[in-house]
């Protein structure tokens, strides 16, 4: 895919779509004479990346600075041809002035996912156990697949395999709140109908001296989840009652 993109279409044709695929950024103007032997060369080599593809692998974005100043700023060039490739909103890799063909096909191989990142790709979108497992076999804590994979184990009742599994990454939010589910044993039913508060109640008395209430205490907070509206009060609780 390749797109002359302006002032007024850069946001939408360049660090959007560099969500979703690369885009390599051509900065170029009508007097510059490496930039007509350049751009030619990466049109070709972009065309031939995209061969096949049922979606374009890369975009390839021309802006001519002469028309399109506020584009052509936001790279902050001194001279042309400069060329970027952005993936995710990022300048990911950049070269400045006129490159052979190879030189060009090097740059953009280097920016696009190898067969097997595609493979995982394709893995993590279906998200049933068995791909979930394939991921895990490349990449043990893939950030991803591990939090997706516990859930299913979680929806199974199988609470220890997916606390087994957490405990192969770094903690974050959504995380601590599958394995506070899988530790308590509690569903999201008896979230949603007060079941939690009202343990949470019970438990107050004991969490000064008992260090098992106070740790189910603290992950049935976990499991009331960050925006449950009465959060704040249960936490305020806790420390009242330790302080």
């Amino acid at each position: 895919m390749i797109l002359d993109v302006t002032d007024q279409t850069f946001q939408t044709d360049v660090l959007e779509r560099s969500q979703g695929a690369v885009v390599v950024v051509d900065l170029w103007a009508p007097w510059c004479g490496p930039c007509k032997s350049l751009t030619p060369i990466i049109e070709k080599v972009v065309n031939d990346a995209n061969a096949g593809a049922a979606e374009p692998r890369v975009v390839l974005a021309k802006i001519n600075i002469d028309e399109n100043p506020q584009a052509a700023q936001a790279f902050q060039v001194q001279s042309i041809p400069a060329v970027f490739a952005l993936k995710d909103g990022q300048v990911a890799d950049n070269f400045l002035g006129a490159q052979p063909e190879h030189e060009v096909k090097a740059f953009v191989d280097k920016q696009l996912p190898d067969e097997s990142q595609l493979e995982v790709a394709a893995w993590l979108e279906a998200g049933d156990e068995d791909s979930l497992n394939k991921v895990l076999e490349v990449d043990p804590g893939h950030p991803v697949a591990v939090p997706a994979l516990a859930q299913i184990y979680l929806d199974a009742s199988r609470n220890q395999a997916a606390l087994d599994l957490l405990a192969r990454i770094p903690e974050t939010e959504d995380t601590r709140r599958i394995a506070a589910l899988a530790r308590t044993g509690v569903s999201e039913q008896a979230v949603e109908h007060a079941k939690v508060e009202e343990r949470l109640e019970e438990l107050l008395d004991s969490v000064k001296a008992d260090e098992d209430a106070r740790s189910e205490y603290v992950d049935l907070l976990a499991v009331l989840g960050p925006d449950h509206p009465d959060l704040s009060a249960w936490r305020k609780k806790l420390s009242n009652r330790i302080f």
